[in-house]
Parts: C-alpha cells; sequence; structure tokens
C-alpha cells in the first residue's frame, strides 16, 4: 500500500502484554479491530508506546507479522524499526519490508548520538536499501539528541525519506523545518497536545497517543483541519488537552496502557523498567476520561 500521500491519524499502538509477560496476541487482535472500525489512518507498532525496547527481535518480528496480517491491506503498517546501532535498524527495516510493512518509522542514534554527518548517514543508510517509505523521528526529549535543520533539508531530498515525526515540542523548530514540506515529505506532530499547531505550520497529521483511546476523535480532528474546517479541529484540540496531559502525567506509555486497561481493550501490563501507575496519577487519568466521556 502506498503511504506517500498518507494524511490524518496514524496511531502509536500499544503493545498489550498478558500477565507472565509475553505478548497478548488476542487483545492485540482486538485493538487493530477497534482502530480499523473507529477509522484510524494508519497502524505503527513498535514505537515508543509500543513498548519496543524491552522486546525482543523475534517478539517484534512476530508483532509486525500479526500487525501486518490482521490489518490485511485495511490499512497502512508502519513498523517502528530504530535503534541506535544503524546495522540493526538496516536489518530490522529490511525484516520489516520482507513482513509486509508499508512504511518504517526511523529514530535518531539516542545515546551514543554521533555528529551531523553521522546522524544524516544513519538515515541515509536504511533509506538507500529498502524499498519502502520511511519517517524520521525526531524526539530530543527521548533519545538525547536532534535532527539538525539542515540535516532535514538534506534527508527531506532523499526520494525514500517521506517524512518526518516532530516530537521536540518545540515550535520554533517545526517552523525551521516547515520549508522542506512538499508533496513529497510530510511532517506529522509526535505531540498530541500541539497537532493542530504543527497542522497550521503544514502537518499532514499526527502520530498519536491520544489515538489508542479515542480514535474516532483524532481522526475527525485532522480530517477537520484539513477540510478547511479549522475551528473545529481548534475546538478539539482544546477540548481534548486534559486527558492528553492526563495520559502524559507518568512516562508513555504507562498512562495510556492504563487508560485501553479502564477501557476493556487489554490489561494494564508492562516490562520493567515501566511499572503501573501510581495511584494518584491513576485516579487523575480516570478523571479525565470522565470528562471526556470515555467513563461514566
Amino acid at each position: 500500500m502506498d503511504i506517500r500521500n498518507l494524511q490524518g491519524s496514524i496511531v502509536a499502538l500499544i503493545t498489550p502484554f498478558n500477565a507472565d509477560g509475553s505478548v497478548d496476541y488476542d487483545s492485540l487482535e482486538k485493538l487493530i479491530e477497534f482502530h480499523i472500525d473507529a477509522g484510524t489512518d494508519a497502524l505503527l507498532p513498535l514505537g515508543t508506546t509500543g513498548e519496543s525496547s524491552t522486546m525482543t527481535h523475534e517478539e517484534d518480528n512476530d508483532v509486525v507479522r500479526f500487525v501486518v496480517e490482521h490489518a490485511a491491506g485495511r490499512i497502512p503498517v508502519i513498523a517502528g524499526s530504530g535503534s541506535n546501532c544503524t546495522q540493526t535498524m538496516l536489518e530490522k527495516s529490511l525484516m520489516y519490508q520482507q513482513l509486509g510493512a508499508d512504511g518504517l518509522l526511523l529514530i535518531t542514534p539516542y545515546y551514543n548520538k554521533s555528529n551531523e554527518e553521522g546522524i544524516y548517514q544513519h538515515f541515509k543508510t536504511v533509506a538507500d536499501a529498502v524499498d519502502i517509505p520511511c519517517i524520521m523521528y525526531n524526539v530530543p526529549g527521548r533519545t538525547g539528541c536532534s535532527i539538525s535543520v539542515r540535516n532535514v533539508e538534506r534527508l527531506a531530498e532523499h526520494p525514500n525519506i517521506m517524512g518526518i515525526k516532530e516530537a521536540s515540542g518545540s515550535i520554533a523548530y517545526a517552523s525551521d523545518i516547515a520549508h522542506c514540506l512538499s508533496p513529497d515529505f510530510k511532517m506529522y506532530s509526535g505531540n498530541d497536545d500541539m497537532i493542530v499547531p504543527l497542522m497550521s505550520l503544514g502537518a499532514s497529521g499526527v502520530i498519536s497517543v491520544w489515538a489508542n483511546v479515542q480514535p474516532t476523535l483524532v481522526h475527525d480532528m485532522v480530517r477537520a483541519f484539513l477540510t478547511g474546517d479549522t475551528a473545529r479541529a481548534r475546538s478539539i484540540q482544546v477540548e481534548g488537552l486534559p486527558l492528553v496531559h492526563a495520559l502524559f502525567c507518568e512516562v508513555n506509555p504507562i498512562p495510556v496502557k492504563e487508560a485501553c486497561a479502564q477501557l476493556g481493550m487489554c490489561e494494564a501490563n508492562y516490562r520493567l523498567p515501566l511499572v503501573p501507575m501510581a495511584d494518584a496519577n491513576r485516579a487523575r487519568l480516570v478523571e479525565a476520561m470522565k470528562g471526556a466521556g470515555l467513563l461514566a
């Protein structure tokens, strides 16, 4: 499926776990169907929200295979293949392409970081080797390094790099890279509290944590903006902020997995170092969910 013109709400899909820590494929199948029915525009397994940092390569492969098979071409699947080791990211990317992913999400080399040329080569190496479109992921709060404006300019010219997930939280940075946007290079908000502001700069949608629990609403907000109803988009963004803030009151994906558990979608099971929410934060999340009409 060609995703080069993808617009809308791309869910950063959680990975449900059983009590013994294994992947809960029954719940994962239900989540896939839930998002397809709700109008989500694409599925993104194995991102930060998917807890891939605590999963084995074999589990990663199995999850991508499962999501691709059960999505069955109804909506695109973009697999998070990022690593701080370029060779590992390359191997994962080639495997996910073989498994049928429609695109890849590639992260900066966290921890070891590298210099300007190293970060450029990190992305270029994978983009040169695969045949499916790649989205770069800029999230310096997680990785300790950022994609410079100059590297965005260079990489935006690569025929196999279709866009950037911008999650720095900086409107100034998003503004600085907005001149790179074109029919061949798109920006997606990586912050749920800044979707409409980034769309005002030309973003094509969002890769969203929020969409795990309100997929139709997030899809409708993006669609409203794209079709010119900016007042409705702005209203949804502003009214959704209490829930969005609650979904990030602890490190992602702890709160969103708890929210999904509150909705009966899965159990709130994690792998260390992630643990269940503190009671006070869980109470805050539940109240926000009630305010959003998700819980009675």
